[in-house]
C-alpha cells in the first residue's frame, strides 16, 4: 500500500497534471523508495529530473539539501505575491511542463492553485472575466483570443493552463505556444 502523497496548497493534485507519477525510483534527496516521483521540470546544480519524491518536495528538504527549485519565480514576484508565498511555490510545490519557462499566476495577491491542462471546454466556455485577464496578462485583444483559441486541443501547439484563485474562485488560464 502506497502512502498518501503530501498536499500542495498551489498544486492540489499533481497524480491528475501528471506532474508526479508511480514509480519505484530511489529518491536523490532522503534515500526512500516510496512508490511515487517527481517528472516535472526541476531546477539544481545536479541532474535531479524524475530523481525526487514528493515528500522532499513538500517539506523543502530538496531546495535544502540539493538546491533543487521547481518555478520560475518571476512572474509571482512581478505580481508582487508575499515572498513567503513565491518561496513555497518555487521551493516547495511540484510545477509543470510549458513550451516555454512556466508562468505560475496570481490572483487576489496570492498564487493561484495551478489544475493542470485546461480542456477544450475550459477554453470554448471561458468567461469574460477569464478572457479579460487572459488579455491582459498577455498583452493581447479579443481578435488574439479568437484566433489562438480556434480549435485548441490540449497538449497541441497552443497550450492553455488552468489556474484558480484560491480567494475568489476566478478561473484563469496560462498560455504558452510552440
Amino acid at each position: 500500500m502506497r502512502p498518501e502523497l503530501p498536499f500542495f496548497r498551489y498544486h492540489p493534485d499533481p497524480l491528475a497534471t501528471g506532474a508526479v507519477k508511480p514509480g519505484a525510483v530511489r529518491c536523490a534527496c532522503c534515500g526512500e523508495q516510496r512508490g511515487y516521483v517527481y517528472v516535472g521540470p526541476v531546477y539544481g546544480e545536479a541532474e535531479l529530473d524524475e530523481s525526487l519524491c514528493p515528500w522532499c518536495i513538500a517539506d523543502g528538504s530538496a531546495a535544502r539539501k540539493l538546491g533543487a527549485s521547481f518555478a520560475d519565480d518571476h512572474p509571482l514576484l512581478q505580481a508582487r505575491v508575499p515572498e513567503l508565498i513565491v518561496q513555497e511555490v518555487n521551493l516547495r510545490t511540484p510545477a509543470f511542463s510549458s513550451w516555454q519557462q512556466e508562468h505560475w499566476l496570481a490572483h487576489c495577491g496570492d498564487a493561484c492553485s495551478f489544475l493542470g491542462d485546461a480542456s477544450v471546454e475550459d477554453v470554448a466556455n471561458a468567461s469574460e472575466g477569464t478572457k479579460l485577464a487572459w488579455q491582459k496578462e498577455y498583452g493581447l485583444g479579443e481578435g488574439d483570443w479568437l484566433h489562438i483559441t480556434m480549435g485548441y486541443q490540449p497538449r497541441g501547439d497552443q497550450a492553455f493552463y488552468k489556474f484558480k484563485c484560491l480567494h475568489c474562485e476566478a478561473v484563469l488560464l496560462g498560455w504558452a505556444c510552440s
